[in-house]
């Protein structure tokens, strides 16, 4: 028995490496994380919008192919993803619907002024709540609602152009035609 315990380090450190083999070798997406939501309907919310006297519900999502992305004027990677987000806004025709995340509404008009606005309406999360209700980790992040309000997919971090082009804009179109 004395002679087999130098070996326990060993079996552990093959356990381990084995582990994080499979890991690796899967083909899972390390930055994709799962969302609970997904094919559930998309949380119900009543935020003012940055237009004075306006609000935005989640009526808006319902009866159309819609794209959420949640921003702030503070969040870096939303400054690299906005103009993917114009792109998929003016050449590519699709709704897209902001909601600035825990930020002032005077930022982020300075910050949509600046960049230019993708948005067909935009609200403000200023305590954070629909953030919490759709399972935000944080900003930006986007969400693809289809006709009938529900999720059909998460993307964490900033869109890249690859997955727009791979990812979003066939999903897109596919959901158009259903």
């Amino acid at each position: 028995m004395r002679r087999l315990l130098p070996l326990v380090p060993l079996a552990l450190f093959l356990g381990l490496a084995g582990w994080f083999a499979a890991a690796l070798l899967s083909g899972r997406d390390p930055r994709e994380l799962p969302s609970a939501l997904i094919d559930k309907p998309a949380p119900e919310f009543d935020l003012p919008s940055l237009a004075e006297g306006r609000r935005l519900s989640s009526e808006a999502l319902r009866g159309q192919v819609v794209v959420v992305n949640f921003f702030a004027s503070w969040c870096a990677p939303c400054r690299v993803e906005h103009p993917l987000l114009l792109r998929l806004a003016r050449q590519e025709k699709v709704r897209v619907i902001g909601i600035a995340y825990k930020d002032r509404p005077e930022d982020s008009r300075r910050f949509l002024a600046e960049l230019g606005d993708p948005y067909l309406a935009t609200g403000i999360d200023r305590d954070g709540r629909t953030g919490i209700d759709f399972g935000l980790y944080g900003v930006p992040e986007t969400y693809v609602i289809d006709k009938a309000g529900h999720i059909r997919r998460r993307i964490v971090g900033p869109v890249t152009p690859a997955m727009l082009d791979r990812e979003l804009l066939p999903l897109l179109r596919a959901l158009e035609r259903s």
